[in-house]
């Protein structure tokens, strides 16, 4: 049986109630993600509370995360709660799709549902929490257009193969690509992820790659670099 926590360098996160536990790609998107100007960031569909607790850490924005599965959200709050930084993550459940916020955002992230031909779980709640069902990428972007300020910056973590996709239905949104990372499980292996970060106004966009590993549980300088501040073992 999988431990009910995992354990970071600042924090800890439970992850027993939640349907999708930590996994690689929170981390990436928390440890990729730019904060370095942010003030106020909003984190959609936050889960556990990993991304939160992360850009907290990497930044002193104040943060906001939404969720719309009940015991997710109270697990995200404990796990908060727990922290150095409850003082500044504020979690509330509700669904992004009509969440109107007083003031809007400069920092936007999401590690999105995004199995959308896969077979769904027998499992509802993990079925909700990663499957397009629930939260298309056409509404996954219209709430960010409705929430982002115009000098703000949206960052997701996606399949490879889903790029195209929400690429061109970001663009309807006139969110432009202004940052991609593709990311290899090890060299010479096909994409498996992609990070992407978007601003709504015309810009180019600057392309890079990171491989995980070197080889079987030897890490890339790259990735360790990323994540040195958060992995214990990196």
């Amino acid at each position: 049986m999988s431990n009910s926590y995992f354990a970071f360098k600042q924090f800890v996160v439970h992850h027993d109630r939640c349907a999708m536990k930590v996994g690689t790609d929170g981390v990436l998107l928390g440890a990729w993600t730019d904060v370095e100007k942010a003030t106020r960031v909003l984190d959609i569909g936050t889960g556990t509370g990993l991304i939160a607790l992360m850009l907290a850490q990497r930044s002193k924005a104040k943060v906001t995360a939404v969720e719309i599965d009940k015991d997710a959200c109270a697990q995200a709050m404990d796990n908060v709660r727990l922290s150095p930084w409850k003082e500044r993550i504020e979690v509330i459940q509700t669904d992004v799709r009509t969440y109107r916020p007083e003031r809007l955002f400069d920092c936007i992230v999401a590690n999105p549902p995004y199995f959308v031909n896969s077979l769904k779980s027998p499992d509802e709640q993990r079925s909700v929490a990663r499957h397009t069902g629930t939260l298309s990428f056409r509404e996954l972007l219209q709430s960010v257009a409705n929430l982002i300020t115009n000098d703000g910056m949206f960052s997701v973590v996606l399949p490879f193969e889903a790029l195209n996709e929400f690429w061109s239905t970001a663009m309807e949104f006139r969110l432009c690509p202004s940052r991609q990372t593709t990311v290899f499980s090890k060299p010479n292996t096909s994409a498996k992820r992609v990070l992407l970060e978007l601003k709504p106004q015309i810009c180019s966009c600057k392309v890079n790659r990171l491989v995980i590993e070197e080889e079987l549980h030897v890490f890339s300088d790259d990735f360790k670099n990323l994540t040195r501040d958060f992995y214990q073992k990196v």
